[in-house]
């Protein structure tokens, strides 16, 4: 079932056939060279060399190094030196969740909520990964069920919520390494099982992508239960993560495989829906 249904300018004249127009050199070279670049490095699914980078956009090697130099001084690229490689920055997800809060991503979010809410009947939220940490964008509460921390606007450390675990599962090793340090200890919010160390988050990333969907038992409030999926863009890249949140004493262990499959179908309709993919 569907969800919703809602040029560079031309240079003048010029030599050249009859009719023919060319595209207009742009203003800002040095702007319009940066952002080609960001653009190449968004859409890839894992980090590349910078030379790859030059070849494949027509830049000047010593160019593309500067322009990369600039990108990761403000975080919007990351440089691996043990690889030589380079990948998006956590910059680029503040900016794409950013967009995500004025307009398209909550605004279809919100409408499969609501759906995925009252085939489950228990309380759904939409979020988005903004480097260590998810932002709700959309939260939906189910009838009498009780009001949650997850409220729009709120941000949670990625690695206790189901949400975000589904995206961070979704994310190259290298992104997550920028994100948590071999060493770092965990934060906590309750006195739950979380995970306290870099290794165990991992092992729960793992079960993460065998499962096709996130747990969180307890770990932001006591006693609740969270179920999530990642929305994955055509590059396979996280942009949102959906999740369903009950109280653990009151569903039946059949009842919470019924929210997880669910919620897994509305994050591939989600996917659809912004990739401009038909069903099927």
């Amino acid at each position: 079932m569907a969800y919703w249904t809602e040029m560079a300018p031309e240079a003048k004249g010029g030599s050249g056939m009859a009719g023919e127009s060319r595209p207009a050199a742009p203003k800002a070279p040095a702007a319009d060279a940066a952002l080609r670049l960001l653009t190449f490095l968004a859409a890839q699914r894992s980090p590349v060399p910078a030379a790859r980078a030059s070849a494949e956009l027509g830049l000047p090697r010593s160019t593309t190094y500067d322009l990369l130099a600039t990108l990761v001084q403000h975080g919007y690229a990351l440089h691996l030196p043990h690889e030589r490689q380079y990948a998006i920055g956590p910059k680029a997800y503040e900016v794409a969740s950013a967009y995500a809060r004025h307009a398209p991503l909550a605004r279809v979010g919100r409408r499969i909520v609501e759906r995925m809410v009252d085939a489950a009947g228990e309380s759904g939220h939409l979020g988005s990964l903004q480097g260590g940490d998810v932002l709700y964008l959309v939260e939906e509460r189910a009838k009498n069920r009780p009001s949650l921390v997850t409220d729009i606007g709120v941000r949670l450390p990625a690695h206790l919520t189901a949400t975000g675990r589904a995206m961070l599962a979704a994310l190259p090793s290298a992104h997550l390494r920028t994100l948590y340090s071999a060493g770092a200890e965990l934060a906590q919010r309750t006195e739950a099982d979380a995970p306290r160390t870099v290794a165990q988050l991992h092992a729960q990333l793992d079960e993460a992508r065998r499962d096709g969907v996130a747990w969180e038992r307890g770990e932001v409030t006591d006693g609740m239960v969270s179920v999530g999926a990642a929305v994955l863009d055509q590059a396979g890249w996280p942009v949102a993560a959906l999740s369903l949140t009950w109280d653990g004493a009151s569903v039946t262990p059949e009842k919470a495989q019924s929210c997880a499959a669910l919620v897994r179908r509305a994050a591939d309709d989600m996917a659809r829906v912004i990739s401009g993919r038909r069903p099927g």
